[in-house]
This record gives structure tokens, C-alpha cells and sequence, in this order.
């Protein structure tokens, strides 16, 4: 048996690390695609799309994954592709894939960034992300910290990293409570977070009539690339809102129609937006969690 299997096998450490992609969707734009596995107990820190802008001056980072270890991995990716200093860390919601992985770039010293009710929502939701976080990600759970906005947008803000402006919109209650989108200027990439899904079926904790509104405020967004929170950059951006906003529609339409119809949430899960199944991915479980957050919103409208 070859010297060098024989150490792989005695220390596994020495062994490679799993690849850690990154794809440069645009000059100076660097996304890492995570994969499409809903948050629940060993789904791994990885799922949602992560990434960074290059400027001359420095570099900021967009949303850091959801643990130290898939941080400390896009960290190791940036410094792959340059050696300037990283500047700031950009959260766009509170949401745990998003933003538990921040920890990992504390060394950096970078401004931590996010939506002005941001530091209020991670508050909130501080103890309940810590305690499941060991049962969603197991021991890379370690080192785990909620890190807050040291810089909060309560509107818009523009940060130079050096021959390319960040554009940063805090947006109303849409997605989640506290939603920002970033544009590139230079590029006109559009990062929207959440408020944007590709192929996953969108997962709602805030408000569905506010999302509809905010889609159509991304849809003017002068953008030439996008990334969404989840799924390919691919496909047009128009056409990625497009599908988003049926499924949106769909859901409360048929929410609103079961509970005039007097049925029970119990039996609207089952069939509100059904006929969206086919085309989107993990379409049971967040479907069935979309439903059960509606029901109550709309019940008394």
C-alpha cells in the first residue's frame, strides 16, 4: 500500500478538503451556490448562495453561510482570488443560513452591515437559532456567534470598495422582517437575498403582500446579472421574479379563498398552491410552513 493512502487513512485530516466552488458570474463578482437541502436537523450549514465583490481598494462579502465552517471555507475561497483586505460583511436577513457563518471573518476587523431592524430581529431570534444550531449543523456548530450590524441601513446607503459602488436598500417587511438587497454598480449585479428564490420554492416569515410589492421594485432594478438567495444564476431575472411572483399570488389566493370557503388550516396545507408543486424543489415542507404562517394573517382581514 502506497506511504502517502496509508497516512490518509491513519490521519484523515491530511485528506483534502471537499471542494468549496465559487463561480465569477460577472468581473469581480464571486458567488458560491449552496445546496438545496431545507433547515432541518443535519442539513449542514450550506444551502443558500454566498459571495463576495472585489473593488481596488477591498473586498465585501454577501452573506456568510450558515456556520463558522462554511464561513472560515468562503474566507479560504477570497483569499484564493485576492489579498485585499475585507473591508465589510453584508448581511441581507437574519435568517440562520445566512448570517451564522459571520463569526468566521472577525479576524478581518470588517463593518458588519445589514437592515436597520436587523440588530432588533437577531434579538429575537438570538437564543432559539444558538440552541437548534448544534441539531442543525451538529459540531460545526462551534464558534457559532450571531454577530449584529455595526453599520444599520434604514433606507439606502452607498459603500466604495475602490472603483465599484455597493447600492444597499432596506427594504419593508417582505421575506423576512428585515430584508437588503445590494447592487453592483459596475457590474450591475443584483444581490437580493431572499427575496428572491430560483428553483426552491420561495419560504415566506414576513409579509406576502409586501413581498409582491418589493419584487416589483427589484423588477426595475437596471440589472445585467443577479443572484438570488437560493438557485442558479442563470436564468433571466425577469423571468426568475416572474415565477416567484405566480407562486406568491397562488398561495394567497388560495388561502384567502379556503378561509372564506370557512375551511380550517388543517385542511387548506394540503391544497393551497398546489398546482405550483411540480415546479419548484423542497415544495412539501415549505409550502406546508408558508400555509401555516398565512392562515393566521389572513384570517382576520
Amino acid at each position: 500500500m502506497p506511504k502517502l493512502l496509508i497516512l490518509f487513512l491513519l490521519f484523515p485530516a491530511l485528506a483534502p478538503a471537499e471542494p468549496f466552488p465559487v463561480e465569477k458570474i460577472a468581473a469581480g463578482i464571486y458567488v458560491h451556490h449552496g445546496e438545496h437541502k431545507d433547515l432541518t436537523a443535519g442539513y449542514g450549514g450550506d444551502i443558500c448562495n454566498i459571495g463576495f465583490v472585489v473593488g481596488n481598494k477591498g473586498i465585501a462579502v454577501i452573506d456568510t453561510g450558515g456556520s463558522p465552517k462554511t464561513g472560515s471555507r468562503l474566507r479560504e475561497a477570497i483569499r484564493k482570488v485576492s489579498t485585499l483586505p475585507i473591508l465589510y460583511v453584508i448581511t441581507t436577513h437574519v435568517h440562520p443560513d445566512h448570517s451564522l457563518g459571520n463569526a468566521a471573518f472577525k479576524q478581518d476587523n470588517p463593518v458588519f452591515i445589514g437592515h436597520g431592524k436587523l440588530v432588533e430581529a437577531m434579538a429575537l431570534r438570538k437564543e432559539a437559532y444558538l440552541r437548534n444550531q448544534v441539531e442543525w449543523v451538529g459540531e460545526d456548530a462551534a464558534g457559532t456567534e450571531m454577530i449584529p450590524p455595526s453599520l444599520p441601513v434604514a433606507t439606502s446607503r452607498e459603500i466604495d470598495l475602490g472603483g465599484r459602488i455597493l447600492r444597499l436598500t432596506a427594504h419593508p417587511v417582505a421575506h423576512s422582517p428585515a430584508d437588503l438587497s445590494v447592487f453592483d454598480t459596475a457590474s450591475k449585479t443584483l444581490w437580493t437575498g431572499d427575496l428572491l428564490f430560483v428553483e426552491r420554492t420561495p419560504s415566506l416569515d414576513g409579509s406576502i403582500q409586501g413581498w409582491l410589492e418589493v419584487i416589483e421594485q427589484l423588477r426595475a432594478t437596471p440589472a445585467m446579472h443577479f443572484v438570488a438567495g437560493h438557485g442558479s444564476t442563470a436564468k433571466a431575472l425577469g423571468a426568475a421574479l416572474d415565477d416567484e411572483k405566480r407562486y406568491l399570488e397562488t398561495l394567497l389566493a388560495d388561502v384567502r379563498n379556503a378561509i372564506k370557503q370557512g375551511q380550517s388550516m388543517e385542511q387548506t396545507i394540503p391544497t393551497a398552491a398546489r398546482s405550483e408543486q411540480g415546479k419548484w424543489l423542497l415544495f412539501d415542507a415549505v409550502n406546508r410552513r408558508n400555509v401555516a404562517l398565512l392562515y393566521p394573517q389572513l384570517e382576520w382581514e
